[in-house]
């Protein structure tokens, strides 16, 4: 599991850097969450694959979170895309995308699924055999929703130098040792499955939780993930401006990990007015240590 990051900072505009944007790479696929303006600028400068994109999340409804969305799905067409997209979204993106498509008389030539999110509760709207995914009730000024993804537990993998131990386990038991099964010999005793095989690579976590107040009730949700992405829009001394518009500080957003115990936080999601953003770490270090910051085209091992 590996993100990267495409845009990470808040609504303004400035020349070198992009609102939120960012991938998350799991089992040779890529999610997509959020797709602010530029968004495919950035997935073609950093050599992602368009096609490798089949699911995308969407936090809320401002513009700095899905205004590069239509262009992307326009482009998909012109290259011919012929996989399905899935978009998950507050309710209204669909209203809002199939809109500009009637009026410029777009015609999409691929499946293009919306799966419109309303609950104030954490739900799980993707399952697939790898990974879920989950919401994340956050508050906003608007209905917003982070997630949270997680892998599911793989198989066992055979301990080759151990099975060639054995003549008599042939290849068509692997797929059995794979998930845990023990090996019945010919004379009815057993070679226990921790002998054959070994433990599979632990399963690996990942938050998303932009744009939001301070909201500890949402602890329980990532208690102990591998890595937290939390907006950061604000440092301590414009706490009030956090409150105003319904954003987090850097301090707010380590007090999450710290409290939440997960084990790496990224910080993003900067409002424009700071031209040192290592001021966020400095502050967030404060509260919790293993903290770094966003930036356009970094990527971090989950």
């Amino acid at each position: 599991m590996k993100l990267h990051i495409l845009g990470c900072h808040s609504a303004t505009p400035r020349s070198t850097v992009f609102p939120s944007s960012q991938l998350l790479e799991i089992n040779n696929e890529l999610l997509l969450i959020d797709a602010g303006e530029g968004m495919q600028i950035q997935l073609r400068k950093y050599k992602h694959k368009f096609n490798k994109i089949q699911h995308i999340f969407i936090s809320h409804l401002h513009g700095d979170h899905f205004y590069g969305l239509v262009g992307f799905l326009s482009s998909l067409r012109l290259i011919g895309r012929e996989k399905s997209i899935h978009i998950y979204a507050p309710v209204g993106l669909k209203e809002i995308i199939e809109l500009q498509f009637i009026l410029t008389k777009t015609d999409i030539n691929y499946p293009l699924f919306f799966h419109e999110l309303s609950s104030l509760e954490s739900e799980l709207i993707l399952e697939t055999d790898k990974y879920t995914v989950k919401t994340i009730p956050l508050e906003h000024r608007v209905y917003t929703n982070g997630y949270l993804i997680r892998e599911k537990t793989a198989l066992r993998k055979l301990n080759i130098d151990a099975v060639k131990q054995y003549p008599e386990i042939e290849t068509w038991a692997y797929h059995n040792l794979k998930r845990g099964k023990d090996f019945v010999r010919e004379d009815g005793s057993i070679i226990p499955n921790e002998t054959l095989t070994l433990p599979p690579p632990p399963t690996k976590s990942y938050a998303y939780c932009s744009d939001t107040i301070y909201k500890p009730d949402i602890i329980p949700l990532i208690k102990g993930i591998d890595m937290l992405y939390h907006e950061a829009t604000f440092l301590e001394m414009h706490k009030d401006l956090a409150v105003k518009t319904k954003h987090s500080t850097a301090k707010q957003a380590a007090q999450i990990a710290k409290d939440a115990g997960v084990k790496f936080l990224v910080l993003g999601h900067f409002s424009s007015r700071y031209p040192d953003e290592t001021q966020f770490i400095k502050e967030a270090k404060e509260i919790f240590e293993n903290v770094d910051i966003a930036e356009e085209g970094r990527s971090f091992e989950v």
